[in-house]
Formats: structure tokens, sequence, C-alpha cells
């Protein structure tokens, strides 16, 4: 059976990528192939190959080798650098859920492993009464939960998470990244966190340190 796991964010900018990137690194040194997805992405760059993202191209990399075709780890990619149902609109692209089902059914079959990275927070839009979350909702995954430490996170995170419970989601736990490492109480902030979170904590990850050298610092038992 494969492994997966949908890998939310408390806000946009807050280190998904990094995360599920150092996700990536710690189930390949657990043994397993593993890759990584980005269903929808915006702010897309014009290339030869066609529009491609800078999140989805760092987890095409994180991939375990022969990493998998661009358009299986992002088949949608829009230009403009907004919500993604104001950049679908502006691309005519309508998102429907059945594509991105299809290209993350080939990516379980070839792999052990699949880390799915949401775009933005918990309930970001895609189009018209479909949002972020309804990814995890239909594909069944368990939710990993980014919370990037910097003022405001308590609030932001607590929501997040009863955002997900209450869409009859499994939270399994969270992540804490040090985007900002001036952050004052950042340890106190962690306490509060770890007591008020309705799961475990799984890491913190360090200001600055690559996905591949944080992977040891993630808990190994949810990904064993």
């Amino acid at each position: 059976m494969t492994l997966a796991w949908f890998v939310a964010g408390t806000d946009t900018g807050i280190g998904k990528t990094h995360v599920s990137c150092t996700l990536l690194h710690a189930l390949q040194l657990a043994g397993h192939r593993a890759c990584g997805m980005k269903p929808v992405a915006s702010g897309c760059l014009a290339t030869a190959e066609g529009l491609r993202n800078e999140d989805a191209l760092a987890l095409q990399a994180a991939a375990s080798q022969p990493a998998p075709a661009y358009g299986l780890v992002n088949p949608i990619a829009l230009r403009d650098p907004l919500s993604p149902h104001l950049a679908a609109q502006h691309d005519g692209v309508h998102i429907t859920l059945d594509p991105l089902r299809s290209a993350y059914d080939r990516l379980r079959g070839d792999h052990d492993a699949v880390v799915v990275e949401g775009v933005g927070g918990w309930l970001v839009p895609l189009a018209p009464g479909v949002f972020a979350s309804d990814i995890a909702k239909a594909w069944r995954l368990p939710v990993i939960l980014v919370v990037g430490l910097r003022l405001g996170c308590l609030s932001h995170a607590l929501l997040s998470a009863r955002a997900i419970e209450a869409d009859g989601c499994q939270l399994v736990g969270w992540v804490g990244n040090r985007i900002d490492p001036a952050m004052d109480a950042v340890d106190e902030n962690l306490t509060t966190l770890r007591e008020l979170l309705p799961a475990p904590c799984l890491g913190v990850l360090p200001h600055g340190v690559p996905p591949a050298q944080a992977a040891a610092l993630l808990e190994m038992a949810l990904l064993s």
C-alpha cells in the first residue's frame, strides 16, 4: 500500500514546499521510493518546456530518481501569482479534481510514498465550490500541517487544525518551520502549540537548513 499525506499550511509563504521536500528526503532515508506532487500551482514562469512553478520543480528534484514527469508533479500550472481560482480565470482554465486524481494515481503506482502539497492555506479556492481542502477530502489523505513560526502562528495553527478536523480529515501531525529566525519567545510558542494542537509535533525545522540535511530532524515513526 502506498503511503500518502496532504501537506497543508497555516498560510501562504510559510514553507510548505520546504517541509514537503524535507519529508521526501526523510522517506528516502527510511527506504521508500518517494515523490512529491503540487496538484495546482499559480505564479508559474514560461519556459521552453511550458509553464513551470518553482515549488513544483523543487518537489520534482527531491523525488527518488528517476524523477517523475513535471506534468504529473504539477498537472495544473497557472501564470499569475494569485489565488488559484483567479489565476485560472485569467488563463481560461477550469480546475476540476478528476485530472488531478489521474496524475496522483499514476504517481502512486510508481512510488511507495507520495507527498501532496497544497496551495496557500486550507480553504484557498480553486474554482467555484472547490477548495484546496477538497483534494485531501476526496482522496482521503491524512494531513500534516506546516506551522510557520512567526508572530500570529498560534491562532493560525489552531484555526487551521479546527478546520481540518471539521472537514472530516485526520490531522496526523504538525511541523514547525522557523521562517522568522528572529521570532521572540519561540520556545514558549512551541510549548503552547504542543499543548493546544490535537496532533503530535513531527519536528521543528531550523531556518536556512536545506531539506536533505533537515530530514533527520523529522519524526520517523509516521513515515515508516
